[in-house]
C-alpha cells in the first residue's frame, strides 16, 4: 500500500514539472540505473577477486601491503560509486544545494584519498605527493565551510 501511494505522489509531482525539469528527472533516473548496475557488477568483481583471488588461492598474506592497497582501492571504487548514486538521488528529490555541494565534495575526497591509499610511494615524487596533500587539504576546509554555512542556515 505505501508503495503504490508513494508511485501516485510521485506522478502526481512529475505532471508539475516544466518539460525541461521532466527530462532532467528521466536523465537523473536513468544515470542512477545505470550507476546501479555498475555497483553490483563492481560489487560482483570485488567479492570474486577477494574470494578466489586471495583467500582460496592463499595469496592473503597479511604482510604484503600491495595486497590490502588493491583491496582497499576497490572497496573505495564501490563506496565512491555509492555516494555518487546517492548524490543522483538527492538531485532528483530537489534537496537543498548545500547539500548537493557536500556530496560531491565527499566524492572528490574519497577520490583523492582511494588514489592516496593505492599509490606506489616508490615511484611517487614527492611533488605529487605534495600535491595530493594540498588536495586534501582544500576538499577539507571546503567541506568544513560547507558545514558551517549548513549549521548558520538552520
Amino acid at each position: 500500500m505505501l508503495l503504490m501511494k508513494e508511485l501516485r505522489d510521485a506522478r502526481r509531482q512529475f505532471r508539475l514539472l516544466s518539460l525541461y525539469q521532466r527530462f532532467e528527472h528521466i536523465v537523473v533516473l536513468f544515470l542512477t540505473a545505470l550507476i546501479a548496475v555498475v555497483i553490483v557488477a563492481a560489487l560482483w568483481t570485488l567479492s570474486l577477486k577477494i574470494l578466489f583471488g586471495l583467500v582460496l588461492s592463499g595469496s592473503l598474506d597479511p604482510f604484503d601491503y600491495s595486497a590490502f592497497q588493491a583491496v582497499f582501492g576497490m572497496i573505495l571504487t564501490v563506496i565512491i560509486a555509492l555516494e555518487f548514486k546517492k548524490s543522483l538521488l538527492v538531485l532528483a528529490e530537489r534537496r537543498d544545494i548545500i547539500i548537493q555541494i557536500r556530496s560531491v565534495v565527499m566524492i572528490a575526497l574519497l577520490a583523492v584519498c582511494r588514489k592516496v591509499i593505492i599509490l606506489d610511494l616508490k615511484e611517487t615524487d614527492a611533488l605529487h605527493i605534495l600535491a595530493f596533500a594540498v588536495a586534501i587539504l582544500a576538499l577539507g576546509i571546503v567541506c568544513w565551510l560547507i558545514g558551517n554555512l549548513d549549521q548558520r542556515t538552520r
